[in-house]
């Protein structure tokens, strides 16, 4: 019992490292409204076994804290926990699928849709608060633009990353069983 919790607790580490490296190493465009974090990719785990959910929540909250370029403790909660939210669903729906190309394309829908959508808002908070200190009254509308304006720019890097982790996944689920 020991051992397996502490393989557990080491593939979670290996994970959570992995992506927090991987999203370090691109800086320069691995943060912002237009972004390519290739660590993205390590999200279709989370379609294959639900420690990759705390791994990829992990990776995701030492990256941002550990970039100086973050958006803060708003990046450090809500990227956090729409990492969090995102491969909780992708395992919930994936679970019972067997098929690795069919969980690799769930989780990538789940990711460039819900994923995507949280991130979109996560802008739009740590704009409006830096600009206005506080959400401007009746900006309903223009909160509606801005939460477009930065889904459609984040959408194209996050599907590029999840193409390459899609066939990066694929291929090591031929060798090593990632439900383990």
């Amino acid at each position: 019992m020991k051992q397996n919790r502490a393989r557990e607790i080491t593939l979670t580490a290996i994970v959570a490292a992995i992506y927090a490296a991987i999203t370090l190493s691109m800086m320069p465009i691995a943060f912002g409204p237009v972004q390519l974090r290739l660590s993205e990719g390590l999200n279709h785990l989370s379609a294959f076994n639900k420690r990759y959910i705390l791994a990829l929540g992990l990776g995701v909250f030492i990256a941002n804290f550990l970039s100086p370029t973050s958006l803060g403790w708003v990046d450090w909660v809500f990227g956090t926990l729409g990492t969090v939210i995102m491969t909780a669903v992708t395992y919930w729906l994936t679970r019972r699928v067997t098929n690795t190309i069919i969980k690799i394309l769930i989780s990538t829908i789940v990711v460039s849709t819900l994923g995507m959508a949280i991130l979109a808002a996560e802008f739009v908070l740590a704009f409006n608060l830096s600009v206005h200190n506080a959400f401007p009254s009746g900006s309903n509308g223009g909160l509606v633009a801005q939460w477009w304006a930065y889904y459609v720019t984040v959408v194209p890097g996050e599907l590029a990353s999840l193409i390459v982790g899609a066939v990066v996944i694929f291929a090591l689920s031929k060798i090593v069983d990632l439900a383990k």
